[in-house]
């Protein structure tokens, strides 16, 4: 007994409680540890009925099924959140409860439907985020089409896909849409990433070299106004020095023509 109570402690810990969304994926995990405990059987198998002349096999297999849809019940309990346990407990069998949760939840499943398939449809991809980020996104939509059950044909999805590319990908998207052979969601996903690896190492190159040439620019207008400067400096230099030699040779015969009058000896 107390080893059945630590397998259904370590089987309660992995799934995830369910509190009213994706009752499709909790309800899938579910069926799954009731098949591996071997009791999801009462879920379809009707109590065997209790007569005053039963047999001992009869007897065991109607104390076997009530005692397995004890364990079956109280795992889909505790597999649920407080408020919805507090709500469902009561209910007399497995089967019982989980046909109410059914009931209740696939009804709101349905809308969830409609809201994917909106979602899908009218999402856009833009230029200002990478590309395989958006792709993540859309793919993660049609992986909950799978939970719900909703079915698209590979075709279209991949068509509805190349159509949202964003306006800087329009050639490429041209491209895709005159292929001749049809492409699968995988083999669109390997193209789409490729491409953007190409584009971003492109734009990496693209902006290394204007980089460089602004710096060759920078340096050749510094070295020209450097030129500049030592040529006005030269120039200027050159100015003074034919200033100062002219004004040299000036004095100098300015001294040679000055003459004394013979008269007043000045």
């Amino acid at each position: 007994m107390a080893h059945s109570l630590r397998e259904f402690a370590a089987d309660f810990v992995k799934l995830e409680r369910f509190d009213r969304a994706n009752f499709r994926r909790w309800q899938k995990k579910m069926h799954f540890l009731l098949a591996s405990l071997k009791v999801v059987y009462v879920l379809t198998t009707p109590r065997p009925p209790a007569n005053e002349d039963e047999t001992i096999a009869q007897s065991r297999a109607r104390i076997k099924w009530e005692q397995d849809d004890y364990i079956c019940k109280g795992h889909i309990c505790n597999a649920m959140s407080d408020t919805l346990f507090d709500a469902y407990q009561n209910k007399a069998t497995a089967k019982d409860l989980w046909d109410a949760l059914e009931a209740k939840y696939l009804l709101e499943d349905a809308t969830s439907k409609k809201f994917l398939a909106t979602k899908f449809f009218s999402y856009k991809m833009v230029d200002s985020r990478p590309i395989v980020e958006q792709l993540n996104e859309i793919m993660h939509i049609l992986d909950q089409f799978t939970q719900h059950n909703m079915k698209m044909d590979d075709f279209i999805s991949v068509s509805s896909i190349i159509n949202k590319l964003p306006p800087s990908w329009k050639d490429y998207k041209r491209s895709l849409k005159h292929r001749k052979e049809e492409m699968s969601l995988e083999d669109l996903s390997q193209h789409l990433r490729i491409e953007e690896e190409i584009r971003l190492r492109d734009g990496k190159e693209e902006r290394d070299s204007l980089t460089s040439n602004m710096h060759m620019v920078e340096e050749g207008k510094t070295h020209k106004i450097g030129q500049l400067k030592k040529s006005g400096y030269e120039n200027r230099k050159r100015k003074n020095d034919f200033g100062r030699k002219q004004s040299y040779f000036q004095g100098k015969n300015q001294k040679k023509l000055s003459v004394n009058c013979f008269q007043c000896g000045k």
